[in-house]
């Protein structure tokens, strides 16, 4: 897996965040191994390689969730958007190993369905709290902490997703969001006012990722 620190760039400014994880010997300690199941997820992943659409993200950028989640040793985690399922499976897996959990929220019942039916193949299905649900309501309404948060549904609500979790994100946490371009670049409408937003942010720390899909990966501070 690949660990993740980005610069950002700004008109007039220049944004290096390097990213502080903890030590190894922390990570050996708070991290569960289970051969079995990682060997059941990658043999699903790579099952499924090249078939994941319907709004799915690419693998790189799983793997960078993953990496993110099992490097601070998040537990609390929350996705907006689950689509089919990928990014939840990467995320889940990771926290298979701190100990944590995903709770992740889809409009569409179909795609909901087939989500939970990969979570079962996948193996992963105790490690994933799926709600069929409008995610403007019901994001409002979770109560948390959070400890790391995945946006990737509709991208015009990206800032208000961001301003409900934020009181609910703890300190040090990651609030993450699919689709991101970097700034002074074209985007799709939604992100950009969004990631000029978090940047403007003196609480955050905020990069983008562009080797895939996009990711704007935001610590609290």
């Amino acid at each position: 897996m690949r660990k993740v620190t980005s610069p950002i760039f700004w008109p007039g400014f220049i944004f290096l965040i390097t990213l502080i994880f903890p030590s190894n010997d922390t990570l050996a300690q708070n991290s569960t191994d289970n051969p079995e199941l990682d060997k059941k997820v990658e043999t699903f992943l790579k099952s499924k390689k090249n078939q994941w659409h319907d709004l799915n993200v690419p693998a790189s950028d799983g793997e960078i969730l993953y990496d993110i989640i099992l490097e601070n040793g998040y537990t609390k985690g929350l996705e907006i958007g689950t689509s089919t399922g990928h990014s939840s499976i990467w995320m889940a897996w990771a926290f298979s190993k701190t100990g944590g959990k995903l709770i992740t929220v889809e409009i569409d019942e179909g795609r909901h369905k087939e989500a939970l039916a990969n979570f079962k193949e996948a193996g992963l299905s105790e490690y994933i709290d799926a709600r069929l649900a409008n995610a403007h309501e019901l994001v409002k309404e979770l109560p948390g902490p959070f400890d790391f948060v995945f946006s990737d549904a509709d991208k015009g609500w990206y800032t208000n997703y961001f301003k409900d979790v934020d009181p609910k994100l703890e300190s040090g946490g990651c609030f993450t969001a699919h689709n991101i371009s970097p700034p002074g670049t074209r985007g799709i409408s939604g992100t950009i006012q969004f990631l000029e937003y978090v940047l403007a942010l003196s609480t955050y720390s905020t990069t983008v990722d562009n080797s895939g899909g996009g990711l704007s990966i935001s610590y609290k501070k």
